[in-house]
């Protein structure tokens, strides 16, 4: 099992509306694990979105899918105007 771990630093004001919109696309992407946790502590306005997969393989077809799939794209316009930075991260579980 593999955890991806999506970390996003929201325009301030703007994380309530970031993890809203997030959750429409992995819903509409039919996500496996979807957890999303936003800041105590550490960087101001930090939304974390994680999930899980099976595998490298399955993870790359799921990015194939989100970049070519009619109803996810739909749902994800817009979603960068939310947020300043990110990154992602994959953790094989132990």
């Amino acid at each position: 099992m593999i955890v991806v771990r999506n970390t996003f630093v929201a325009k301030p004001g703007q994380a309530g509306t970031l993890v809203a919109q997030l959750k429409a696309i992995a819903t509409a992407g039919d996500l496996r694990g979807l957890r999303f946790f936003t800041d105590l502590t550490g960087d101001f306005n930090r939304v974390v979105m994680e999930h899980d997969v099976e595998s490298l393989a399955e993870f790359e077809a799921l990015m194939h899918r989100y970049a070519t799939d009619p109803r996810i794209r739909e749902k994800a316009q817009g979603y960068t105007e939310h947020w300043l930075t990110g990154k992602r991260e994959l953790f094989r579980t132990a």
